[in-house]
């Protein structure tokens, strides 16, 4: 985040109202400003594997989506090319990214694509974090939800999309 970015006053109003609409019950946080998910998650005092980021994507066709890792996972795009049925998938540019989701600061989006009117994919990792913690929009503000709950609110299905990760260092591969 550089120096003229603004940061939200305070937690995006639609992802609250959505939250309670649909009754997720939800602990809204405060910390102090991050830039990352891992940063984030270590400011909230939980396990970066609970914690949900939210990136944009784009298709060839022009669609825009959401993808949802954990904090420490990155995205593999031929993944998601696959679970998009595209045959090219790029992140979103930080104007794409705020323009689809307004209100958000850029990098803080909700793991709540239905706020957006965006379709969201989640990776398979996430299903079995008992509480999910996320962006509340702001890079001040996270939320910390039920995952079972917020899973049945927005008919989450998982789909394997993180890099497959391997413990040996780049110098034996």
């Amino acid at each position: 985040m550089s120096g003229d970015e603004a940061v939200l006053a305070g937690p995006h109003r639609g992802l609250l109202d959505w939250l309670e609409k649909n009754g997720v019950e939800y602990e809204l946080h405060e910390h102090p400003t991050t830039v990352t998910a891992r940063e984030t998650a270590r400011a909230e005092h939980v396990n970066p594997a609970a914690f949900a980021k939210t990136i944009g994507v784009v298709t060839d066709d022009g669609r825009r989506a959401l993808v949802v890792l954990d904090a420490d996972d990155r995205l593999d795009l031929l993944k998601a090319r696959g679970v998009l049925g595209a045959s090219h998938v790029r992140l979103m540019t930080e104007g794409e990214l705020a323009e689809s989701c307004p209100g958000c600061d850029v990098g803080a989006t909700p793991a709540l694509g239905a706020v957006f009117g965006l379709p969201m994919h989640v990776d398979e990792a996430i299903r079995d974090v008992p509480v999910l913690t996320f962006h509340a929009g702001s890079h001040r503000y996270t939320v910390h939800v039920d995952r079972q709950a917020w899973e049945r609110a927005l008919g989450i299905t998982y789909a394997a999309l993180a890099e497959h990760r391997t413990l040996e260092p780049a110098w034996m591969r």
